[in-house]
């Protein structure tokens, strides 16, 4: 299913839209000084944590060394960028479905976890002169809970997926495995029922079809990608926002979204009013084109507005809860319109899909790579040895504010 109807759809991203402080790339930089101590030892730095709890509360920026010696399925890794995503803040909180292992592993006081779970490595050495991994290529992780923010790392072969460096910059690696990800799973293996006769069977939005789709946080990672993904595959998206600050901020992200591919841009006032089902009426022709997908990242009244917009057989997809509200699902729904609602975690599917999620990376960095799929808005915080944990926590702290002016993420330099 994953690999099903994507000839002719490769791509090269525009540059991205940076914001906050300018920083050079570490890969444009002065060649990069790395931290050594006695016999060879690598001296990292890693942001920890023993405990659950605010992130500004229970970071630590622990200091460590790495042995030079190398087993035969090993690899050493020094990190290029790391972004900041929801569920790794929710991750330190305690609040997230999976929480990693607490270990004395890299030598902290207490038994704690590297946090981060997204990002791209160089890598600076291998223990096999014959590994299919070689230095100077860089990698993802291919395991869940991996620590990314960490200036270096050892890691066994399986636990790192290569990708092919060429025509990317390294925040375009990095975040290629969680949003766009998301996006591309929700998008190819979701959508209407196949009819009484199957059961609880449902069908992916056909590609070419024109067939709707529908999301609330539209201008999220996710969303963006949905958007872009969605054009690209022949789909129409309907995309629900919150209003900024100002009519004109709000117009200004409406025409960002459809400079993206987004057919259809309303704010959440619009879409929770008592117009909407009018408004929606009009869309699709008074009810005659189907709305067969729905994708949820906030929860509450928004989810609700939601799943009355499906149309029959449809169905609604969480991937996430902003609001921090529950799903309220109307009776109705599920018995006279046959609504389904399904939950959605990546983790899941990349463990149990590991031939598609390679597939997957892959057709995504091309994408980029042709300028068919844009970077998401990054706000670059630069990493290196001198940085101190107050800078890191409080980018980190930040992540779940608001009306942020980008994604934050970790560019590492001299480290």
């Amino acid at each position: 299913m994953l690999g099903r109807s994507h000839n002719n759809l490769r791509a090269l991203s525009r540059s991205g839209r940076v914001f906050g402080a300018r920083i050079d790339s570490p890969l444009s930089q002065q060649p990069v000084r790395r931290k050594s101590g006695p016999y060879g030892y690598t001296q990292a730095k890693a942001l920890v944590f023993s405990k659950n709890g605010e992130p500004s509360d229970v970071l630590q920026l622990h200091t460590y060394s790495i042995s030079p010696s190398l087993s035969s399925k090993s690899v050493l890794l020094r990190s290029l960028a790391a972004p900041v995503n929801p569920a790794d803040i929710n991750t330190i909180q305690g609040t997230y479905g999976a929480q990693p292992s607490f270990t004395s592993l890299i030598g902290t006081p207490s038994p704690s976890a590297i946090a981060g779970n997204e990002g791209v490595f160089e890598v600076l050495a291998t223990g096999d002169p014959a590994s299919p991994i070689r230095k100077g290529d860089w990698v993802i992780p291919a395991v869940a809970q991996f620590g990314t923010w960490r200036t270096h790392a050892v890691a066994e072969l399986d636990q790192v997926l290569k990708i092919n460096k060429e025509g990317l910059r390294a925040t375009q690696a990095a975040t290629i495995s969680v949003n766009p990800s998301t996006a591309y799973r929700i998008l190819r293996a979701y959508g209407p029922s196949t009819g009484i006769s199957t059961g609880l069977g449902m069908r992916p939005l056909e590609v070419g079809s024109g067939e709707w789709f529908i999301q609330n946080g539209a201008n999220s990672g996710v969303g963006r990608a949905a958007i872009q993904l969605g054009k690209l595959w022949g789909l129409r998206s309907i995309n629900v926002v919150r209003e900024r600050s100002s009519p004109e901020e709000t117009e200004a992200l409406r025409a960002e979204l459809v400079g993206l591919g987004a057919d259809v841009v309303v704010t959440e006032a619009q879409f929770l009013s008592r117009q909407w089902k009018d408004q929606l009426a009009d869309i699709t022709n008074n009810g005659r084109e189907q709305i067969g997908l729905g994708l949820n990242c906030v929860g509450g009244k928004s989810a609700t507005a939601l799943a009355r917009s499906l149309s029959e057989g449809a169905s609604m997809v969480s991937y996430g809860g902003m609001a921090k509200q529950p799903v309220a699902l109307p009776v109705g729904l599920l018995i006279f319109k046959d609504i389904r609602f399904v939950g959605f975690w990546l983790s899941r599917w990349n463990q149990q899909d590991v031939t598609g999620r390679r597939h997957m990376i892959d057709y995504i960095a091309d994408l980029i790579r042709e300028g068919k799929f844009r970077d998401v808005p990054l706000d670059e915080v630069a990493w290196n040895w001198d940085t101190d944990i107050s800078t890191l926590a409080q980018e980190v702290q930040g992540g779940l504010q608001g009306f942020r002016s980008g994604k934050g993420i970790f560019v590492f330099g001299d480290t």
